[in-house]
């Protein structure tokens, strides 16, 4: 193929892509199969790879993000990025229309309500329809540059081009009461130059998904998805972030040079449809104040069902004209306000706050609450996330405190009653010595952008075994039936065990004699503790409970290296050399090799007669025709069980991953496919079906 060829096929692919990610992420109605989507993006790479001169910066490729920022540079905003004054109270968004309508005295009004998403607002600025600056609000006249962080999300698009035909979002019920919109036609002249406005935020499913990740990594996991949202963005490495489930909406404009400014709100959201960019799936064109309270009884009955998270409503004058004539003070517009919506809330006492220790030894406050009903279950603890939330919310022990449910699930208390204080309150101070054992701890560094804990320095403080122990013990590590919290907490406290490698000197008699246990569950115990001997290098490794090392890294370094005596004497520099391994990790990693009771940790384990070969270990002369090769597993496959899958894979030289990331080569899909398919799209993961595995794996007849 010339050049010429190759670049007007290129052209031709990147519009075709462009137009079913918008019809994909932005419309949520994909218009032809994963399989056939999948063929248009590896074609699109051949080419690039042919010809890396394609490979510009507003190509679909580029979306898994590129080198690591040294900084952030800062932007100024060409118009302000004005924030919004906010209301609790029906009546104040009454006072609100009044005195809007004092200053534009005998005009009928007519307002616009739309979602106000819980997430980052941004700008991004298109010249030539192409995507130049993306920036933060910041203060409102500068903020952060965070184009490279923001180019890594699917629904922004790298290009303004027409749509696909079939690319239009339907009108809300409640919408097509109100506001016709405009019918589908041309596409809009595209400015010379357009700033348009948005949120960049966080899903509940993608937030959820991202904690659990953590969690099973040994990280500390984000309070919320709006700090998930802002750590995300101010990320220096983009390929951090591409591994994120950030998305974006966008609801107003900044500068735009050459083409008129479209004439009101409703106009304005048709118009960013048509230029392909998301906006809010529900909102409401009102001409009186029954129908804003309407609106805003409606959005909050049906928020909760929208894939983010709402706080609010907000409310603008439609009529741009209007606008002017009202303008805005230093901070805020005069012709808009923001309704937030009372979460559910209870009151109650703070009898008490206690701190748990984790396996890592971070510490963690937790609020002891006289029970309280709320949102349908029976509250008695809740979290207080760190020292700095509770110095920051003034919480003291004896206090009447609001408690609700984070992101409606999980119990979080938000500050103080007011007004309920009778002075016998006392202030909690954070323990100097660890609440277990009385040992040491130290605020430390976790690295990236959960900021500090706490942390008790003794390896061996009973929380901190137990919490070891459970994990060894835990399916995804070394799978011993039996090895739950109630078992490991009576073997920790009657000093039967110390560490995981005491459980290989267990006997039956021992085990029987503990609370609930009898000969037969110790024999059963005892058979799992044996038959873990044979686990894989990479379920040791996980199961060790190294800080950031999840089961995904783990499995990585079962690739990388044969032997756990050759991992435990990797450099730092080697050990960042392996894929999923990065500054971070391998620091943690070689700080607990370099530990000397680590060391004879590790001695013990051998000599109890564990496996320390890896079954993932493939030199390069005998790679399977997976070698290099990352999978990831989703739905039920007709003619294997995961399990199955997953040992061929990894027998023929792949790996599997429990999570989809920019890292990853194939998605094989069976019947009902879970969010990881959708994440694999947003991504551009290639999909394929189990017949299309065989056929990799060399499979004769298949």
């Amino acid at each position: 193929m010339t050049k010429t060829a190759a670049s007007a096929r290129h052209a031709a692919l990147a519009a075709e892509i462009r137009a079913h990610d918008h019809a994909y992420y932005v419309l949520a109605r994909p218009t032809i199969s994963d399989a056939a989507y999948d063929r248009l993006y590896h074609e699109l790479l051949d080419l690039e790879q042919r010809f890396p001169e394609l490979a510009t910066p507003e190509s679909p490729s580029r979306r898994v993000g590129g080198e690591p920022l040294s900084e952030f540079q800062s932007v100024t905003h060409g118009v302000p990025m004005l924030s919004l004054d906010n209301t609790y109270s029906r009546a104040e968004v009454r006072e609100f229309v009044g005195r809007v309508q004092r200053l534009l005295p005998g005009v009928d009004l007519e307002w616009t309500v739309e979602p106000k998403i819980d997430g980052v607002a941004v700008n991004l600025r298109y010249e030539g329809g192409r995507l130049t600056v993306g920036a933060t609000r910041g203060d409102g006249a500068t903020g952060d540059d965070v184009t490279a962080n923001l180019r890594t999300i699917r629904s922004v698009p790298l290009v303004l081009a027409r749509p696909h035909p079939a690319a239009r979002r339907p009108a809300s019920p409640r919408q097509s009461d109100l506001f016709e919109p405009a019918p589908a036609g041309p596409a809009p002249e595209i400015p010379e130059v357009l700033e348009v406005r948005g949120e960049v935020f966080m899903s509940r499913a993608g937030f959820a998904r991202l904690n659990a990740d953590r969690e099973a990594a040994g990280e500390e996991v984000f309070a919320n998805a709006r700090n998930a949202t802002a750590g995300s963005l101010k990320q220096l490495d983009p390929r951090v972030v591409a591994g994120r489930p950030l998305d974006m909406v966008l609801y107003g404009v900044g500068v735009i040079r050459g083409r008129a400014v479209p004439s009101s709100q409703s106009a304005l959201l048709g118009w960013l449809q048509a230029l392909g960019f998301r906006t809010p799936e529900r909102w409401w064109v009102c001409r009186s104040l029954e129908e804003l309270d309407a609106a805003i009884a409606e959005l909050d009955s049906v928020r909760r069902g929208l894939a983010y998270e709402t706080d609010g409503a907000v409310i603008k004058l439609n009529s741009w004209a209007l606008r002017e004539r009202c303008g805005s003070t230093a901070k805020a517009p005069r012709w808009a306000i923001a309704f937030k919506y009372a979460p559910e809330q209870a009151c109650t006492r703070l009898k008490a706050i206690t701190v748990q220790v984790g396996r890592t030894g971070a510490l963690t406050p937790v609020a002891e609450l006289e029970p309280v009903l709320l949102a349908g279950s029976t509250i008695s603890r809740a979290t207080l996330h760190n020292e700095e939330d509770l110095r920051r919310k003034d919480i003291r022990v004896g206090d009447w405190v609001l408690v609700e449910k984070a992101g409606e699930v999980i119990p979080a208390v938000v500050g103080v009653a007011p007004g309920r204080r009778t002075g016998t309150e006392r202030l909690f101070r954070f323990p100097q010595a660890c609440p277990e054992c009385g040992s040491r701890v130290s605020k430390d560094s976790l690295g990236g952008d959960e900021g500090v804990a706490w942390r008790c320095l003794n390896p061996d403080c009973p929380a901190r075994i137990r919490g070891r122990i459970e994990h060894w013990c835990c399916r995804g590590a070394m799978d011993i039936e039996g090895g739950g919290e109630v078992l490991v907490a009576q073997l920790v406290k009657t000093g039967l065990v110390t560490d995981v490698a005491d459980l290989y000197r267990l006997r039956v008699a021992e085990v029987a004699a503990l609370d609930r246990m009898g000969d037969k569950s110790a024999r059963n115990f005892l058979e799992g503790i044996e038959a873990s001997k044979q686990r894989d290098l990479w379920r040791l490794v996980f199961g060790l409970g190294i800080l950031h090392v999840g089961a995904g890294v783990a499995k990585s370094l079962g690739r990388h290296f044969p032997t756990l005596d050759e991992l435990a004497h990797a450099t730092q520099e080697r050990l960042t050399q392996v894929e999923d391994v990065g500054a971070v990790i391998a620091a943690s990693v070689f700080q607990w090799f370099s530990d000397p009771q680590h060391q004879r940790l590790i001695e013990r384990l051998r000599a109890a007669g564990l496996n320390f070969t890896s079954a993932l270990h493939r030199p390069a002369a005998t790679a399977g025709p997976l070698a290099g090769q990352t999978f990831v597993l989703t739905g039920t496959l007709p003619g294997m069980s995961r399990e199955t899958a997953t040992a061929r894979i990894e027998a023929l030289g792949g790996r599997v991953a429990g999570s989809v990331s920019p890292k990853t080569d194939y998605v094989l899909a069976g019947d009902d496919p879970g969010s990881k398919l959708e994440k694999a799209r947003r991504l551009g993961i290639r999909v394929i079906d189990e017949a299309e595995f065989r056929r990799l794996a060399g499979e004769s007849g298949a």
